[in-house]
């Protein structure tokens, strides 16, 4: 279940992470979502892209470094509207504090999950 099941419409809505309820539930992307409410839920179907946290919902820092961690849902930022995930709380106070952090980050995370992605495919 990505970001363990959490909400991820929440994040942008509610400023929070509040814990998805399976009934609530969408397969996108070879993930699994739980959502809130019906409403979040659609919202989402409607805009998958928007809400989606990147890289599945894995640690973002860990991604860069070409691993696969868990993302906490408790670790967490939204930069230029996208939702990234961390593996644990002090790397998104890292992430707030530093502009310059997910920058530095965000390229090599991007194409080592495009890759495992494609991995996947094969």
């Amino acid at each position: 279940t990505a970001i363990q099941g959490y909400d991820t419409v929440a994040y942008f809505t509610d400023g929070k992470p509040v814990v998805g309820d399976p009934q609530f539930r969408y397969d996108w992307d070879e993930g699994r979502y739980y959502f809130a409410s019906a409403q979040h839920r659609d919202m989402f179907k409607a805009d998958p892209e928007r809400y989606a946290p990147q890289f599945g919902g894995y640690c973002t820092g860990s991604m860069a470094g070409g691993n696969t961690r868990e993302g906490n849902p408790d670790a967490w930022v939204i930069r230029d509207g996208k939702l990234f995930v961390f593996g644990a709380a002090k790397w998104s106070e890292v992430a707030q504090k530093d502009p310059a952090y997910l920058p530095a980050k965000v390229p090599a995370a991007a194409k080592n999950w495009t890759e495992k992605k494609s991995q996947k495919t094969s």
